[in-house]
């Protein structure tokens, strides 16, 4: 016998719930937890709902212009349904109860399963009490304190203006800034409930300059989560001057020669190698595809004993820092590999369940239109015990790659990366810059050659494209030298 007090399948249809619209809060639990209910009445093993509110804007210089402003509005959820090992994932903009429970539906006849006869009852699902990330820090003010649309381009076009003072042979000034803003609220049939907001900015130059056949381009960008006033405490004069300097000396900069050569890696963006030479690899849903190398290696050494490396949510304002992640786990430090053993993977729920590795608060998504997977946050190597001094003293001949650019990694870990500001070194001194340098290897070979690693940790701002869309992360490192790498050139 069933209590009473359980909800039969024919009563839904009557049921109504008082969710507030423009906000996620305590009174989404009992249509959610209705709907969890029904989901596990029909046979699957585990229902997850991701509910996201956004408030998006772009803005783009270009000279002396405002070129582009574009805003984006969106509200939307997505449902994930699991039996046994298969999952499939449905998303909706109706967040209405009758929306939500179509979606439901949906994914639920995909995996064959369907809701029980009228007769039949619904499991109460008891959700924990709201995890409210966006009470608890105080974020729901963020959104009001950022720069409105008139500020965003007067700033804008004073930092392009400040960069035309500083730069010469100037063809194209572009200064571009972003604000995301998202409300997310998960709720999950393992009970859990939780909200979040969160807030991130970007803003940056890119500078294309040219002097007849001479050609040089430079960017740079920062990025931040949590910090309403960002755009306005950007110190455009420092990025300014440092763009204009390194376009200035890659614009007559001699052609690298083609061939292995010890590099040093400046610190900050250069982090973008390992992020994507290894980091992905290391990625649960990489062993899933049997696409990493290191899939059976934990435990076992596959770097270089200097190498400690780490992925985590927690660094403060850092691009890839979360309070929780999209699957409703809160942040936590990952240790990836320490002194050159691998350590952990990064897993999301389905990497954990078809993997056996336990999760580690990675499960990430562009929006609600894609199922979370596992993604890295802010991932670096971490500072070694040599100074900079130490690493240029070691090379005789050699390159310093102090800027990295665009690049591209096969399935297993090969790669090549643009330099777009790289250096001679001779004697262990800096000498003539160089052009037109690309860095190609293969990661398994690559982590065992980083034998040193200087103090001065940096972290950058990055984006990262994978199986749940584009999402927000930082990548770094301090300056690293490899002891020898293919450098393509002329």
């Amino acid at each position: 016998m069933h209590p009473s007090t359980l909800l039969l399948t024919r009563e839904l249809p009557n049921l109504q719930y008082s969710s507030t619209r423009d906000r996620f809060d305590e009174t989404w639990e009992a249509p959610l937890s209705t709907l969890l209910g029904l989901g596990r009445a029909a046979g699957a093993d585990f229902v997850e709902f991701f509910l996201e509110r956004v408030n998006y804007i772009n803005c783009l210089a270009e000279d002396d212009t405002i070129t582009s402003i574009s805003p984006r509005l969106s509200t939307g959820a997505g449902v994930r349904v699991f039996r046994g090992k298969a999952d499939c994932y449905v998303s909706t903009n109706d967040l209405s109860f009758t929306g939500l429970k179509a979606a439901l539906e949906k994914g639920l006849s995909i995996l064959g399963l369907q809701l029980p006869a009228p007769n039949g009852y619904v499991p109460e699902i008891n959700l924990e009490l709201l995890r409210d990330y966006a009470i608890k820090k105080d974020k729901e003010s963020w959104l009001a304190g950022c720069s409105s649309m008139r500020e965003m381009g007067e700033i804008l076009l004073d930092a392009n203006a400040h960069l035309k003072q500083k730069a010469t042979h100037v063809q194209s000034r572009r200064a571009v800034y972003f604000r995301d803003w998202q409300e997310v609220l998960v709720a999950a049939s393992d009970g859990t409930f939780a909200r979040d907001i969160r807030l991130t900015q970007s803003v940056g130059y890119n500078l294309l300059c040219a002097d007849g056949t001479n050609r040089s381009s430079i960017s740079k960008r920062v990025g931040s989560t949590s910090e309403a006033d960002f755009l306005r405490s950007w110190n455009y004069q420092t990025d300014a001057e440092e763009v204009a300097d390194s376009a200035g000396k890659m614009l007559y900069a001699d052609y690298v020669e083609s061939g292995n050569y010890p590099i040093i890696m400046a610190n900050e963006f250069g982090g973008v190698i390992f992020h994507e030479a290894c980091g992905h690899l290391l990625e649960t849903t990489q062993i899933e595809r049997k696409t990493t190398p290191f899939a059976d290696k934990k435990g076992e050494k596959i770097a270089h004993e200097s190498l400690t490396a780490w992925d985590e949510g927690l660094s403060q304002d850092a691009f890839g820092t979360i309070d929780m992640d999209d699957e409703g786990m809160p942040a936590q430090r990952t240790l990836l590999i320490e002194n050159g053993i691998l350590k952990n993977f990064i897993s999301d729920r389905t990497g954990s369940m078809r993997t056996g590795h336990p999760r580690t608060g990675s499960g990430r998504r562009q929006n609600y239109t894609y199922a979370a997977a596992s993604r890295m946050r802010n991932t670096y190597i971490a500072p070694g015990n040599y100074t900079n001094d130490d690493l240029f003293a070691s090379i005789d001949k050699g390159i310093y790659c102090k800027k990295m650019g665009g690049g591209s990694v096969g399935p297993t870990g090969q790669f090549n990366f643009a330099v777009d500001e790289a250096y001679l070194i001779e004697n262990g001194k800096i000498t003539k810059p160089l052009k037109g340098a690309t860095l190609i290897g293969d990661a398994k070979e690559i982590m065992n050659k980083i034998s040193m690693c200087s103090q001065d940790l940096g972290l950058a701002a990055g984006f990262c494209g994978s199986v749940s869309g584009s999402v927000y992360v930082t990548v770094g490192q301090p300056h690293i030298k490899v002891d020898s790498i293919t450098v393509g050139g002329r």
